[in-house]
């Protein structure tokens, strides 16, 4: 009984401190519903467009229905000798406002005043990979802010058969199509979520304080 009601005090503080309170609980790490996945979030690392890290933990969070559509995309793609790369999923929106602030280009970054579906943890940028982990051929690299990067744009014939089989792929299980970039997919039914600015610590946390269900 004492490490029960320790738990539900430490989350009766948490709500009085206001911040992590507001954590929705359909949020999830992705790896916990499939950890066949792989993960590589771009913006944890120094390798994207703004040239600094902008999360302090390499952890992909979604709504669990989309994570759930998603591990039926990887279970599809693993019957080919496939799988799923992720390079981005929720987004604070304190992140989203820095990205505004060097592309202010709604084809490629949402403005922050609207909420980008990444802020609502209902959109992914991803990439095929083989068994090993290897990354498929695509049009370009990852944040490629040109023309080139289109759901759609010419490129070579190998490119073009990848980008396909993963557009095909994630739309059987509800994704759709973003047309200037080839690696986006928002989930069908995004608007239903609310934008969000907690951090990647702050849902840790919030899902640490939440009891276990009882058997």
């Amino acid at each position: 009984m004492k490490a029960i009601r320790s738990v539900y005090f430490v989350a009766a503080l948490l709500i009085v401190q206001g911040s992590i309170a507001d954590a929705p609980p359909d949020l999830v790490e992705i790896q916990s519903i499939n950890p066949h996945i792989r993960i590589d979030l771009r913006y944890a690392t120094a390798d994207n467009f703004l040239g600094k890290a902008m999360y302090r933990v390499n952890k992909c969070f979604l709504r669990r229905e989309v994570a759930e559509r998603l591990s039926k995309v990887q279970v599809d793609l693993e019957a080919l000798g496939l799988g799923l790369k992720i390079w981005d999923g929720y987004r604070p929106l304190s992140v989203q406002k820095e990205f505004w602030k060097l592309v202010s280009d709604e084809r490629y970054v949402a403005s922050p005043v609207k909420g980008s579906r990444h802020n609502r943890a209902a959109a992914v940028d991803l990439t095929l990979v083989d068994r090993n982990g290897v990354e498929l051929e695509m049009p370009t690299k990852f944040d490629d802010f040109t023309e080139a990067a289109g759901a759609y744009a010419p490129c070579s014939e190998r490119a073009a058969e990848n980008r396909k089989l993963l557009q095909r792929v994630m739309k059987t299980h509800g994704f759709e199509i973003l047309p200037t970039e080839w690696w986006h997919f928002d989930a069908a039914g995004w608007e239903k979520y609310d934008v969000l600015d907690l951090s990647f610590e702050e849902i840790m946390e919030a899902n640490k304080a939440i009891p276990a269900p009882t058997k």
